[in-house]
């Protein structure tokens, strides 16, 4: 069964860091193009955070330039997300996925895992 686990996520007051974890299990990491990450926060649609593809340079929402990096570790079939100077607005569930794109993955997938929830407290 193919499954990508998220971990990582935690309480953290506005201006510390996290490091979200997304393990991939019954397939190896690179035999996806591409992996996001993706966030929804309290009554608010899934939104994509970053994406890290097999070629070429990472995407990243202009929210989070600058404070947030993707990586891939192929050989520990993981890919992280390093969140610095967090903000409140930063607060949601995050969930990685093999896209770039949550309308992508929403249109021919539809199966999100359970995330790691976010709290940034002011």
């Amino acid at each position: 069964q193919v499954q990508l686990v998220e971990s990582g996520g935690g309480l953290v007051q506005a201006g510390g860091s996290l490091r979200l974890s997304c393990v991939a299990s019954g397939i190896t990491l690179d035999s996806y193009p591409s992996i996001g990450w993706f966030r929804q926060a309290p009554e608010k649609e899934r939104e994509d955070v970053a994406c890290a593809a097999n070629s070429g340079s990472p995407y990243y929402n202009d929210a989070v330039k600058g404070r947030f990096t993707i990586s891939r570790d192929n050989a520990k079939n993981t890919v992280f997300l390093q969140m610095n100077n967090l903000k409140p607005e930063d607060t949601g569930v995050y969930y990685c996925a093999p896209a770039c794109s949550v309308t992508y993955y929403d249109t021919f997938v539809g199966s999100w895992g359970q995330g790691t929830q976010v709290t940034v407290s002011s």
